[in-house]
């Protein structure tokens, strides 16, 4: 006796049959395997590394499981970083928000046609991360520094100022490097997020009296709102990235009063070479990224509903 034809033998809509039922599983597994490669495999290395004392040349040495954990949970030194990392990001990319919007809102009312200073704004953006620290090192330097000459010049002050080896002025320092730095990248940003806003609501507004301040706050940036916040968003967990200004400026000085978390892991993993314990905190130091930014990306969603 024949066994009943089944949807697929008969053609019906919908029915795949057992060969079809291995397409989307083939063509998904290229990134099924990348992110085994790059994420999974990754992320499981470090949490096994973060539960054994590990060190450079000898990782898995044995197993204390969460005696790398409690030591951070009593080092106030890595409390510190955590939370001069968190008080560097979210107010310097909030400030390079503003200013880059700014410059966008120029660059698209006022200098649309000026190419030139287009690919002028993009120059510190191409700088490579070390060559702005050293930049910035000889602007800032007490002797022959170009900071330093014009105070003196002008009488602004008696002596060298320490810009890189007091407090609160190396932190400064590192934030208005950073500034200069990665302002141009959100002013790119913003400004084409500028050029493909409608403008029959601009001409709109401008038909019903809207003055110029009235058409930024009700009309730019309710519109603009979800693309800032993405770019905020970017901005803040780009930030929490620090190391850079930091190892070229001050190198976590005065004592240690400008080392950030990724600073303080590499000095753990590369100066201690306590790899353990700095894959521990790096999985600390990516549980508060995620709480940091978890409210960005709640207001990210809102604006969405708000503009849609």
């Amino acid at each position: 006796m024949a066994s009943p034809a089944t949807p697929a033998d008969r053609g019906l809509p919908g029915a795949m049959p057992g060969r079809s039922r291995l397409v989307p599983w083939l063509l998904a597994a290229p990134l099924l395997v990348g992110l085994a490669v790059f994420a999974l495999y990754p992320f499981l290395d470090i949490l096994a590394l973060s539960l054994s004392k590990s060190s450079l040349g000898r990782p898995f040495q044995h197993w204390p499981i969460l005696a790398n954990f409690l030591s951070l949970a009593r080092s106030e030194e890595f409390h510190a970083a955590l939370l001069r990392t968190t008080i560097f990001a979210v107010p310097v990319s909030l400030a390079e928000l503003v200013l880059g919007l700014g410059i966008a809102l120029l660059l698209h009312s006022s200098l649309r046609e000026a190419r030139w200073v287009h690919s002028l704004i993009l120059l510190p953006l191409m700088t490579p991360p070390m060559m702005v620290a050293v930049a910035w090192k000889l602007i800032l330097a007490p002797v022959g520094g170009l900071l330093n000459g014009v105070l003196l010049g002008w009488g602004l002050a008696d002596s060298p100022v320490s810009f890189l080896g007091t407090m609160p002025a190396a932190f400064l320092s590192i934030a208005v490097a950073d500034t200069w730095q990665w302002t141009p990248f959100i002013a790119i940003l913003a400004y084409a997020a500028l050029q493909v806003l409608p403008d029959e609501v601009f001409e709109a507004a401008r038909v019903d009296g809207a003055s110029p301040a009235k058409m930024f706050w009700y009309v730019t940036l309710p519109m603009l709102a979800p693309t800032l916040l993405a770019i905020f968003l970017l901005r803040v967990v780009m930030a929490f990235k620090l190391f850079d200004l930091v190892y070229g400026l001050t190198f976590g000085g005065p004592g240690f009063s400008t080392t950030v978390a990724s600073f303080k892991i590499w000095r753990t993993a590369l100066q201690e070479f306590d790899v353990g314990l700095a894959a521990s905190q790096t999985l600390v130091f990516a549980v508060l990224v995620s709480l940091v930014t978890l409210p960005i990306t709640w207001l990210h969603r809102r604006s969405e509903e708000w503009a849609g």
